[in-house]
């Protein structure tokens, strides 16, 4: 087991009124995202994905499974990720700067220093013409850049990321994969990503999970094979074109045999779940 690996065993989730069950949002699920590797959870609109991402950052708890960091279950507590939400929640009254530097406050780092650490950075997000700009004054891309480098200056091995490209439009969207792409082979954190853009989970994933509808079960691992570093232009390729029909044919069946395929799909990691 990696000491950085993040592996969620067989976590389930259902919302309550009146003390009473009324929406089963996750069942069961198991997965596992190993150290500087970039994995998407793929599925439609309602099948748990924020969900899941809310308990592996500690602000809501499964009512079964556990989720490790490591060799350390991390279930209802907060601190031990980073996690960039769907909205970029800057601050209207706080400029870029100020915006990203908040994660260095809450450490106790001084102003001054939070923000040369900051400065240093602004150019690699591109956001160094921005500094002191206002978040009604960005564009939505460089809204979305402001706020991963807030996200990534929480300094934590693993970032959760919850669509955050997912209002843009889609020329905005694509040059916005692009410096993703760019951003992770620099730094090569471990990202859990959520989508439900098909091609976008493909383009930048490592490996990809599946999703059923509402109650979200785990319905495939999907490993994506293609050379690294990629562009957006990967996406006109037949490899991509493979994949592409595998997951159309994965959607398109509903509900298989889990462990006949991930055997299927792939020879690693045949017991990250039994660690």
């Amino acid at each position: 087991m990696l000491d950085h690996g993040l592996f969620v065993k067989a976590v389930s989730k259902s919302f309550h009124q009146n003390n009473q069950p009324v929406v089963m949002a996750l069942d069961r699920v198991s997965l596992a995202v190993a150290a500087g590797e970039f994995v998407s959870i793929l599925g439609p609109s309602g099948c748990g994905k924020s969900t899941l991402l809310d308990m592996v950052a500690g602000l809501s708890n499964p009512d079964e499974g556990d989720i490790l960091l490591g060799k350390q279950s991390i279930v209802g507590k907060r601190g031990y990720v980073s996690y960039m939400p769907q909205s970029d929640l800057l601050f209207p009254w706080r400029t870029v700067l100020d915006n990203v530097i908040i994660p260095l406050q809450l450490q106790r780092i001084g102003i001054a220093e939070a923000r040369k650490e900051a400065l240093d950075l602004l150019p690699v997000f591109g956001l160094e013409k921005f500094a002191h700009s206002y978040p009604d004054m960005l564009s939505g891309g460089m809204r979305q850049r402001a706020a991963l480098l807030r996200t990534y200056l929480c300094k934590r091995d693993l970032l959760l990321l919850d669509e955050p490209f997912g209002k843009l439009d889609a020329l905005t969207k694509i040059q916005m994969q692009q410096w993703l792409l760019d951003i992770w082979e620099q730094f090569k954190p471990s990202v859990l990503f959520v989508t439900h853009d098909i091609d976008e989970a493909i383009l930048l994933s490592d490996r990809i999970y599946l999703l059923s509808p509402r109650p979200g079960r785990l319905q495939a691992e999907i490993m994506v094979q293609l050379p690294r570093p990629r562009n957006p232009r990967i996406t006109t390729n037949s490899a991509f074109a493979r994949i592409k029909e595998k997951v159309y044919r994965y959607l398109e069946n509903g509900l298989f045999n889990w462990e006949e395929n991930r055997l299927h799909d792939t020879k690693q990691n045949v017991n990250i779940f039994r660690g």
